[in-house]
């Protein structure tokens, strides 16, 4: 049974970091890309960062390029997003997904999600 568990959301003030964490469970890592998604107030759920696990080279919207780092550890079968320069505008939930070996910003690629986390930027 797959099972993902997102962690590490909270409050923070803009300009702020925060870590996110995805602990993945019955996912063979070296098959599946891993995503994250999240869903800002009035918007549907959209791509955040996607990693590989056979490529080291994510893949990143444009709306966090820059600001956002993806990062896996193998040992541990966790996906990390590093999100820096936090803006109000990146207030959300947060959701790790993963799918097939390619990569994708589509929702419907990925097959297994997570029950995400909320982020909170203040002003």
């Amino acid at each position: 049974q797959v099972q993902l568990v997102e962690s590490g959301g909270g409050s923070v003030e803009v300009g702020h970091s925060l870590r996110l964490s995805c602990a993945a469970q019955g996912v063979t890592f070296s098959n599946h890309t891993m995503a994250w998604f999240r869903t800002t107030p009035g918007k549907e759920r959209e791509f955040v960062m996607a990693i590989r696990w056979s490529h080291p080279d994510p893949f990143s919207s444009l709306a966090v390029k820059g600001r956002f780092i993806i990062s896996r550890n193998s040992a541990k079968n966790t996906v990390y997003l590093q999100l820096n320069s936090l803006k109000p505008e990146d207030t959300g939930v947060y959701y790790c997904a993963a799918g097939g070996g390619g990569i994708s910003p589509c929702r419907s690629y990925y097959d297994y999600w997570g029950q995400g986390t909320q982020v909170t930027v203040s002003s």
